[in-house]
């Protein structure tokens, strides 16, 4: 893991008694993304802070720049164990990953398309490197709903949206609507190729995936 240093921030809670199963966890991720390419220096911080994560998995990511992710952690979380063990971690790792190179690239935008195909990329990304199934958030609504309530080009294309109702429910939207609705946007545009390299799969423009679903029908060009 030579191009990632650890920063194990432990002033709100020690993970010693999970630092060598973690840093498997992270070692594994790693594994997967140098069989495709070079891995980028990224520095990454590790914290335990209960009550802070996605409480069905007792973990949460989050990229802060091209350079740095966190990954905070919360062992009192009844789902974290199991999450860990299934290889929950490995994937957040991935996800993360993406981001970085995506905010390295063309960034992770500012309109509610763009952030919905950041998401979905890197939560196909992730797939793609390990073989995994979708995160239940990637597929909390299904295609079928999806596709019978397209969303308008015009909502996408915006900059004032309420991230935390697309993405988390906060508000009228279902939650983990944008998560679903972002894989499957990138989906449709992954079905429209032969093959992705990893330059395509961090830098393709937020237009041509758009475009793919547009197609697709899972957005629609009426208001």
């Amino acid at each position: 893991m030579d191009a990632w240093t650890l920063h194990w921030l432990e002033a709100s809670g020690s993970l010693a008694e999970f630092r060598k199963e973690l840093v498997g966890e992270f070692e594994t991720a790693y594994e997967a993304l140098a069989f495709r390419m070079v891995p980028p220096r990224l520095d990454v911080l590790v914290q335990r802070l209960p009550g802070e994560t996605i409480p069905e998995l007792g973990l949460v990511g989050r990229a802060y720049r091209s350079s740095m992710f966190s990954m905070t952690l919360d062992p009192d979380n009844p789902n974290f164990i199991p999450n860990l063990r299934a290889g929950a971690l490995r994937r957040q790792v991935i996800h993360e990953v993406h981001h970085c190179l995506r905010m390295a690239g063309p960034g992770y935008g500012w309109t509610l398309g763009e952030a919905l195909v950041s998401e979905g990329l890197a939560g196909q990304f992730a797939r793609y490197l390990l073989n995994t199934d979708p995160e239940r958030w990637e597929r909390e609504v299904g295609s079928t709903e999806l596709l019978n309530s397209p969303v308008g080009l015009q909502a996408l294309e915006s900059s004032y949206y309420d991230h935390s109702e697309w993405f988390f429910g906060s508000g009228n939207k279902p939650k983990w609507l944008g998560y679903s609705l972002g894989y499957q946007m990138v989906g449709c545009w992954l079905a429209s190729r032969q093959d992705v390299d990893i330059f395509t799969w961090v830098n393709v423009p937020a237009a041509d995936i758009i475009a793919a679903a547009l197609e697709r029908g899972l957005i629609t060009a009426t208001s």
